[in-house]
């Protein structure tokens, strides 16, 4: 009798844990699409104070916006010499940036000097873990629209987000990326409708970061999220054909 009540407790159980609905991701209850300063330890607002030096400095005839993605092109000095050398090109890329940080920096004048002939954009990586797709979608069409509004002559290389791979979190953990990618995948399908041939064009060269195994090389992206100077110089060399096209 013991017997066959352990068994009947045990098949209970491990039809509790089939029947268990998995649980949805959780999302911000801050706006995706909101103008927020980063607070941090000042760095942020250095960063953006010296965007706006570099854009009253001017001339800048290519633009890079973004996170820290786009800021490590620092890493790269001899690559981007080579691709943008020739376009006098600034880079307002912000380390750990998301989309309300980016919308706060143009709202605070970083676009209202400068003006390039082709904007670079790429954000919302730093958005997954705690916006869902929808939400960096349309945080990112805003930004898209407040290029446009601020630089109506410059056209918009509208970049897929970059893919990425595990990563420890902060605490410890080990996040395997792939609800990151899920939201990924979703936010650069709705962000490939906003090419429209002329002024804003959309380029997913995500497929350049991975191997044949479908995965990120440590060679391409040490950390499964930033390019190393290799990644950088696969980044440039994809991106070129379109936009030379865009510069012309």
């Amino acid at each position: 009798m013991k017997t066959l009540r352990a068994g009947l407790c045990a098949l209970m159980l491990s039809l509790s844990l089939v029947a268990a609905p998995a649980e949805a991701p959780k999302t911000s209850k801050v706006d995706a699409s909101a103008p927020i300063a980063k607070k941090d330890d000042g760095r942020f607002l250095k960063m953006h104070e010296s965007f706006l030096a570099r854009a009253k400095a001017g001339p800048v005839g290519l633009l890079f916006l973004g996170d820290s993605i786009t800021a490590g092109w620092a890493k790269a000095p001899e690559v981007w010499k080579k691709y943008y050398e020739a376009y006098q090109p600034a880079n307002f890329g912000i380390g750990g940036d998301t989309t309300q940080n980016v919308i706060w920096r143009i709202e605070n004048g970083e676009l209202d000097v400068c003006r390039p002939r082709v904007v670079v954009f790429m954000l919302g990586t730093n958005n997954t873990g705690s916006h869902n797709a929808a939400q960096i979608a349309a945080a990112d069409k805003k930004i898209v629209q407040m290029i446009r509004t601020k630089l109506p002559d410059a056209k918009v290389l509208l970049l897929a987000i970059f893919p990425r791979g595990p990563r420890k979190n902060r605490d410890g953990s080990l996040d395997d990326g792939s609800t990151r990618m899920a939201i990924i995948r979703d936010v650069n399908v709705e962000l490939a409708k906003l090419d429209d041939g002329k002024n804003v064009r959309f380029l997913d060269i995500g497929a350049k970061f991975l191997g044949a195994d479908g995965k990120i090389p440590d060679a391409i992206m040490p950390d499964q999220l930033h390019p190393s100077a290799a990644g950088y110089a696969i980044w440039a060399e994809a991106m070129q054909p379109l936009l030379s096209e865009m510069l012309r």
